[in-house]
This record gives structure tokens, C-alpha cells and sequence, in this order.
């Protein structure tokens, strides 16, 4: 009987411990998929599209600008239902844009950290020397082709020290609470969508 309760404790023991830790570990690395979203936004602004190479999406962080623009309502002369009125003055409304000027990428979005430049790295000891996985393309919707992208890590490779049993039945999760399927991720190739793959909770300031 005190055999049975010692396995059943330690069963029980080791799925707590595994839980805790693994939620360290995602919330490490969402943090730099957080950022990769964040550079990968503003790729798109600038060129229309998502980068599909870590190099390129460096690069354009250290030299890329946005352009600073505002939005002016005016009136104008409608000369064209002037003319059909007999001369008789009609005005239309119209909206103009106005640059103001640029601003540096890399400071809006870092300022003077530089940590953009490891974003791609897995920020852990256990997976050291291994990067994101990303992916960048077009998606067909309603005829409509859009630019989607995704950096992903597979969750076996956060927890690769792990218990195997236990990490297998991460990688099947189904829950509103948990990050489901085999990866953390951000961003799809298939759908719309520049969201990561995890609840809110992981979405809560740093303590």
C-alpha cells in the first residue's frame, strides 16, 4: 500500500513539476516570438510583405525607416458638377496625406536594445546553437492572395530533457488554459492570422 502511494505521489509530484517548468520555458521564448511578430509587422509596412530569412529581417531592421504621415481633410471645387449646374460653385470634400517625415525601425520598435539581433536564437540553454523556424509565403482566400508568415519551435525541443511520456502528452494538448498542438508558435501559413498560438496568460506584463 505505501509503494502504491509513494508512485502515485511521484507521478502526480513529477506532472507538477513538469507543468512549472515547461511554462517557464514557453514564456522565455515567447517573449522573442513576441518580438520576431513585432519585426515581421513592420516588414510588412514598409514593404508589403513578410521576410522568409532571418538575415533579411535583421537587415531591414537596422536600416529600414517608416514614413511619418498625416491625414488632412480639405474642400475643393467639384469642377465636374459645377460645370453641370451652369457654373454654379460646388465644393466636395477630400482627404490629403501629408509626410512629415521618417523614423528609424530599429528605434521605434528597440530603441537602443539590441537584442533583435539573437530574436531568431532559442533562448535556452537546453536547446542552445538552435534557431526559430520561419516561414514566410502567400495565402488564397476568397480569390485574394495575402502575405502570412510563421516562426515556430516544436515544443519536444524546449523540453527535450524531459520526461518523454509527459512531453508526448504536451504535444497533444487540447485546452483553452494551454498552447495546443506539437509547436509554439506565431503567425500561420495557413489563415490570416499574426497571433501566437498561446492563451492570454503568457501575455501578462513581466514580473
Amino acid at each position: 500500500m505505501f509503494f502504491l502511494s509513494y508512485i502515485t505521489f511521484m507521478s502526480v509530484y513529477g506532472e507538477i513539476k513538469f507543468n512549472k517548468l515547461k511554462n517557464e520555458r514557453y514564456k522565455v521564448v515567447i517573449e522573442n516570438l513576441k518580438d520576431i511578430r513585432d519585426s515581421q509587422l513592420a516588414h510588412r509596412t514598409v514593404t508589403g510583405k513578410f521576410a522568409d530569412n532571418w538575415d533579411n529581417l535583421v537587415k531591414f531592421i537596422d536600416t529600414a525607416e517608416f514614413t511619418i504621415t498625416q491625414r488632412r481633410d480639405t474642400t475643393v471645387i467639384d469642377e465636374e458638377l459645377t460645370k453641370r449646374y451652369g457654373g454654379v460653385e460646388t465644393t466636395k470634400s477630400i482627404y490629403l496625406i501629408d509626410t512629415l517625415g521618417t523614423r528609424s525601425v530599429k528605434d521605434s520598435l528597440f530603441g537602443v536594445d539590441t537584442r533583435y539581433k539573437t530574436m531568431m536564437n532559442i533562448p535556452l540553454e537546453i536547446a542552445e546553437g538552435a534557431k526559430f523556424q520561419l516561414k514566410a509565403g502567400k495565402y488564397e482566400k476568397n480569390d485574394v492572395f495575402y502575405s502570412v508568415f510563421e516562426a515556430s519551435v516544436a515544443k519536444r525541443l524546449i523540453l527535450s530533457d524531459q520526461d518523454t511520456d509527459l512531453i508526448y502528452q504536451e504535444e497533444q494538448l487540447v485546452s483553452v488554459d494551454g498552447i495546443n498542438g506539437p509547436t509554439v508558435r506565431v503567425g500561420t501559413m495557413n489563415d490570416i492570422d499574426t497571433g501566437g498560438n498561446w492563451p492570454k496568460l503568457y501575455d501578462s506584463p513581466k514580473q
